[in-house]
């Protein structure tokens, strides 16, 4: 199993330069030893085969907090003899969150790859991981312009296609065309170049066959300065103040070719469920998916309990009309238009009787009981009283609400039904 390296989101969408994505890969695979990643910037350079330049000006990228979210990836402390001669550099890469995305980078892939070329497997490698279906035009606001004129804007998409064969041809990835979601092609990722192994040649040459040549080499040493003597006493000094965010890095905003769609099957409502909306059908269309959802399920519980289609649409009808203005639908339906109102019994629908249209006896022993309202009211919560203006006064027996006016059956123009409504409930 080749050896993978965690590269965090931030850096592959962030501001950071092209080279900054190697020069990561392969710090945050040497600093998994005990004593960090001592190697200096001339043995990277010469492994990821940049400039030294280029290193450094992505060492200093990663070690410098990024302006959006002031998080530095990279912490360097450098290290001296007590005589001042100097050692390399130790550098380590920021821990990131469990909640943090990321994308898994074999190290070889630093190694083999153009900075560029290696971006984009990243961000294959991320959008193949969560089953991002990705176009042309995704990847190129990912592996945008970093310099020029054209700074910041998206990669054309010939640019990108011809990233893409680079990559294949090398073997890093396999492409099925038009095999993906609406005909978009579907990639696969490689941890290790898939082709053919190549022939020796027999002729002549080291290591030609198993008789004769040399295949022994000498290990590197850990730094680029083999010839220093042993370490003495060491002091450790901090190159400058860095200024480190103490917080988990949030994630940053994902690209829309990132954002996962929903890919599952519409929401569908049961002919029973469209029968008992049918009277507040004019409420649906602004519902979201959840509410219209919960919706149903407390509908089809109140059916299965036992109660009847009719008198769930006569209880939304004659809310509904009862109802002057309904700011927030989906509030409504699942409080006040859908609940049923009641004692405990299973046919008393709001203090009556729902087959014979009579008052309920249990319903007016509580109220008397309570001193609340005369029974034969419509049962409701008891809201509470409002202070009544000196003079002479009328109050409505549903919600208090005190009026100059006398009032008609002794409720108000919001909680007076219609004359069709009282007739069917029998008021």
């Amino acid at each position: 199993m080749p050896q993978r390296v965690r590269v965090p989101l931030r850096i592959l969408v962030g501001y950071y330069a092209d080279a900054a994505l190697p020069v990561y890969v392969k710090i945050a695979a040497l600093s998994r030893r005990e004593t960090g990643c001592e190697a200096g910037v001339a043995y990277l350079a010469g492994l990821l085969g940049l400039s030294r330049s280029t290193v450094e000006r992505a060492l200093t990228e990663l070690m410098r907090p990024a302006p959006d979210d002031d998080i530095a990836e990279v912490t360097s402390y450098r290290r001296t003899h007590s005589g001042g001669r100097g050692h390399t550099a130790v550098r380590r890469v920021r821990v990131p969150s469990r909640a943090e995305h990321g994308a898994w980078v074999p190290t070889r892939a630093a190694e083999a790859l153009s900075p560029r070329q290696l971006r984009a497997y990243a961000a294959l490698s991320y959008a193949t991981a969560t089953g991002h279906h990705m176009t042309l035009a995704d990847l190129g606001r990912v592996l945008r312009h970093r310099s020029g004129r054209k700074a910041g804007e998206p990669l054309e998409p010939r640019s990108v296609r011809r990233i893409l064969r680079a990559l294949e041809d090398l073997g890093w990835i396999s492409v099925d065309r038009r095999a993906g979601y609406r005909g978009r092609h579907l990639y696969t990722v490689q941890d290790e170049p898939s082709q053919g192994p190549l022939s020796a040649d027999l002729d002549e040459g080291s290591g030609g066959d198993l008789g004769g040549g040399s295949l022994a080499y000498e290990e590197d040493h850990l730094t680029d300065s083999p010839d220093d003597p042993p370490p003495a006493v060491l002091e450790i000094r901090r190159r400058r103040d860095q200024v480190v965010a103490r917080e988990p890095a949030d994630n940053p905003p994902l690209p829309a070719a990132f954002r996962r769609a929903y890919c599952g099957p519409q929401l569908s409502l049961a002919p029973r469920i469209w029968r008992v909306l049918e009277p507040v059908k004019a409420l649906l269309p602004g519902l979201s998916p959840y509410v219209v959802r919960q919706l149903a399920r407390e509908i089809g519980r109140q059916l299965d309990e036992g109660q009847e289609t009719e008198r769930l649409r006569a209880r939304l009808e004659f809310r509904y009309a009862s109802t002057q203005d309904v700011r927030d639908p989906g509030r409504w339906l699942l409080g006040p238009g859908i609940v049923r109102r009641g004692c405990g019994l299973a046919a008393c629908e709001s203090g009556r009787i729902w087959h014979t249209g009579a008052r309920c006896d249990v319903c007016a022993h509580l109220r008397a009981a309570d001193g609340q309202r005369p029974p034969g009211r419509l049962a409701g919560p008891r809201r509470p009283a409002y202070p009544r203006p000196p003079g002479r006064w009328h109050e409505c027996e549903a919600c208090h609400v005190p009026s100059r006016e006398p009032l008609a059956d002794g409720l108000c123009r919001p909680c007076r039904p219609p004359a069709d409504l009282l007739t069917r409930w029998g008021r």
